[in-house]
């Protein structure tokens, strides 16, 4: 394997979610950023964790989690406005990575994707590169889609309501994770390559959080579904 290196982008002022990085999650203090840096931190193949970000507040968080992973990367203004686009971003993964590395791109909004998770996609990559240059984590779906007029994935002249087993599966991308060489930022200004290798994750880490309803919702499941005295997986 080459270095892995995470790129965990966090801006500074959430629209949707006021404070959304570092808010109390669950009970838990930091939030969803001190989740997933437990998270990826606890994943063996992670060399480094570079946490880009312009909010304070992160940096101190992740300056608190006392990892030699975690390389704190305060963030130029202009890359952290409400109008600063991922293809910007994306452009700027090369300025601050100089190694010949495997960058994986993924969202403290994701609290549900799992160490055990982030380990199995990183060995997929290597294992199927080649066959594919890169890694995507996707949402599969199978179900009636409709424009606004017709519907997508299926001919009503045929069938009005076939089987849902029968319809074909379209992908959702869900923004866990995104997993390419270097070069493929530097040639291609993209964060995945020609050649795609789509990995479905479980309804449960599937969960991205972007709305404040998402963010209720994930809370309620987090608190159900682990026992805050252990270490996040």
């Amino acid at each position: 394997m080459k270095k892995n290196i995470v790129f965990l982008p966090c801006r500074k002022g959430s629209q949707r979610i006021p404070n959304k990085n570092a808010r109390v999650f669950a009970g838990i203090k930091g939030g969803l950023l001190h989740i997933k840096l437990q998270q990826l931190i606890q994943t063996a193949e992670v060399d480094e964790i570079f946490l880009s970000s312009d909010d304070e507040t992160v940096l101190e968080i992740g300056a608190s989690m006392n990892s030699r992973k975690i390389k704190l990367l305060p963030r130029p203004v202009h890359l952290c406005l409400s109008s600063t686009t991922t293809d910007e971003l994306i452009d700027y993964v090369p300025t601050i990575i100089n190694d010949d590395a495997t960058i994986i791109w993924t969202h403290v909004t994701s609290p549900f994707l799992s160490s055990r998770t982030y380990s199995e996609m990183i060995h997929l990559y290597y294992e199927k590169f080649g066959e594919y240059d890169s890694l995507m984590s996707v949402n599969s779906l199978r179900t009636f889609l409709w424009n606004n007029e017709n519907p997508l994935n299926y001919d009503r002249t045929v069938e009005k309501w076939p089987r849902t087993q029968t319809l074909p599966i379209w992908y959702e991308v869900n923004s866990g994770a995104f997993i390419a060489d270097i070069a493929t930022y530097r040639q291609r200004h993209d964060r995945i390559g020609e050649h795609v290798q789509l990995y479905e994750t479980s309804k449960l880490e599937s969960i991205d959080i972007d709305w404040p309803e998402d963010f209720d919702y994930a809370e309620m499941i987090y608190k159900n579904y682990f026992d805050k005295t252990k270490a996040v997986e």
